[in-house]
C-alpha cells in the first residue's frame, strides 16, 4: 500500500512538472480583437448523447401525391389560369377547352385541379390542340416528402421500425428536421455498397423540391449523462486534441486546454477527461484562437491590471527581491513570497516530505512484517 502511494505522488508530480506555463496555453485579447475573430462560447454540458450515422440521401415526392391534369374530350385550350410552378388547390379552375363538337358556339369544358399541389409540368397553351389521352398538366402534393437515403450495407442493421434521422437540407439553410423511418426502397447498389432506405419528412411550407440533396444523421445509440461539447469547438490532431475554455478571472482570455475525446457524432463530442460541466468552451472562433499566438496583450499586463501588483511574464506573482530587481512599481504590504513559488512548488515540497517520511520509516514497517 505504501509503495501504490509512492508511485502515485511520484506520478502526480511529473505530471504538475510537466504541465506548460500559464503564459504558454492562454490567449489575452483585447475587445476588438473578440469581435474581430467572432470568438462565441458556450457551457460544457452533461446531456443526452446520440450516437448518429451520417448519410446522403435525395428529397423525392411520395407514391400518394402525384396527380395529372387531363380532357375527357378533344379541343383546343381557349383560357390558361394556372402555369408550371404555382401552387393550386384541389377543385381550383386551371384552364377551359372548347370541345371539337359542332355547336354555335362550340361546347366549352372546364378543367379543374384534381388534388392540391404544385404544378411540376404543363402542357397547357393557348390555343393548343387537347386529345383525351394527352397530360396537361403534373400535379405534386409536396406537403410531405420522402427522403431516399443511400445507407452503407453494414449500416443497414439499424433499419428499423422506430429510427428516426435528423435531416438537413442545404439548400434550404441550416435548419435541421426530423424524419421517419418507412422502409427499404427496392434496389441496392453493389458497386457502391449502398441500399435505399426512404424516410418520412414533414414538408410546411412546401420548400422542400424533389431532387435536393439531404444530409441524414441516423440515431445508432443514445447515451444520457454524457459530457460534450459542440464539434466545432474540437482543435488539434488526434494526437493532441484540445479546446478553448474562457478564463475564470480574466476579460477577452482564452486558456488553451488538452482534453481526451470520446465518441464523434453529428456536432457534439463526448470530453471522458480535460473538462468540468460549466467550463466556458470556445465555438465559433476556435480555429482562429489557435493561430493567434498570445494574444494582442500580455498575461502579465492583463494579470497586473487586474490584481493591482506585479507579476512574471509566465503568469506567477513577482516577490519583493524580484519587483526590487526589475524596478517595478506596486510593492504591496503583504507577504507573497510563498505565493510566488506557485501551486507547483508547494505541492513538490509537500511530495518530498512526505517520500522522505516513508522511506525513513520503511524498515520498521518490514521488521514488524517480519515479526509477525
Amino acid at each position: 500500500m505504501k509503495f501504490s502511494i509512492f508511485l502515485s505522488l511520484l506520478t502526480a508530480s511529473a505530471i504538475a512538472a510537466d504541465k506548460p506555463a500559464r503564459n504558454e496555453t492562454t490567449v489575452v485579447l483585447d475587445a476588438t480583437g473578440v469581435k474581430n475573430l467572432g470568438v462565441e462560447t458556450v457551457a460544457a454540458e452533461e446531456a443526452a448523447f446520440e450516437r448518429t450515422v451520417f448519410v446522403l440521401g435525395e428529397i423525392e415526392h411520395t407514391c400518394e401525391s402525384h396527380a395529372v391534369l387531363s380532357s375527357r374530350v378533344a379541343g383546343r385550350i381557349v383560357e390558361v389560369f394556372q402555369h408550371k410552378g404555382d401552387f393550386v388547390k384541389k377543385g381550383e379552375l386551371l384552364a377551359r377547352v372548347e370541345s371539337r363538337q359542332p355547336g354555335d358556339p362550340p361546347p366549352v369544358i372546364e378543367l379543374t385541379a384534381p388534388a392540391d399541389g404544385l404544378i411540376v409540368e404543363s402542357e397547357a397553351h393557348l390555343g393548343a390542340p387537347v386529345e383525351p389521352d394527352q397530360e396537361l398538366m403534373e400535379i405534386l402534393d409536396l406537403s410531405t416528402v420522402w427522403v431516399n437515403a443511400k445507407v452503407p450495407q453494414h449500416q443497414a442493421a439499424l433499419l428499423a421500425e422506430g429510427l428516426t434521422a435528423k435531416v438537413r437540407v442545404p439548400a434550404s439553410g441550416e435548419e435541421v428536421r426530423e424524419a421517419k423511418y418507412l422502409r427499404l426502397g427496392v434496389g441496392a447498389d453493389a458497386a457502391k455498397g449502398s441500399v435505399d432506405a426512404l424516410f418520412e419528412l414533414p414538408n410546411p411550407g412546401n420548400r422542400l423540391r424533389p431532387g435536393m440533396r439531404a444530409e441524414l444523421s441516423l440515431v445508432a445509440s443514445k447515451r444520457d449523462g454524457v459530457l460534450s461539447v459542440p464539434r466545432e469547438s474540437l482543435q488539434g490532431d488526434r494526437s493532441g486534441r484540445f479546446v478553448f475554455i474562457k478564463d475564470y478571472e480574466l476579460e477577452n482570455t482564452f486558456v488553451r486546454t488538452p482534453v481526451t475525446v470520446g465518441e464523434i457524432s453529428g456536432d457534439r463530442v463526448e470530453i471522458v477527461g480535460g473538462l468540468f460541466p460549466g467550463d466556458e468552451v470556445v465555438t465559433r472562433g476556435a480555429y482562429a484562437l489557435s493561430f493567434a499566438g498570445k494574444g494582442s496583450t500580455s498575461l502579465k499586463e492583463a494579470l497586473d491590471a487586474a490584481h493591482g501588483h506585479p507579476h512574471n511574464e509566465d503568469g506567477t506573482e513577482m516577490t519583493k527581491e524580484q519587483i526590487a530587481a526589475s524596478g517595478e512599481a506596486g510593492v504591496h504590504d503583504h507577504d507573497h513570497e510563498a505565493a510566488s513559488n506557485g501551486p507547483l512548488t508547494l505541492f513538490l515540497a509537500i511530495a518530498c516530505g512526505v517520500l522522505f517520511v516513508l522511506l525513513l520509516a520503511s524498515p520498521f514497517i518490514f521488521r514488524a512484517r517480519a515479526k509477525a
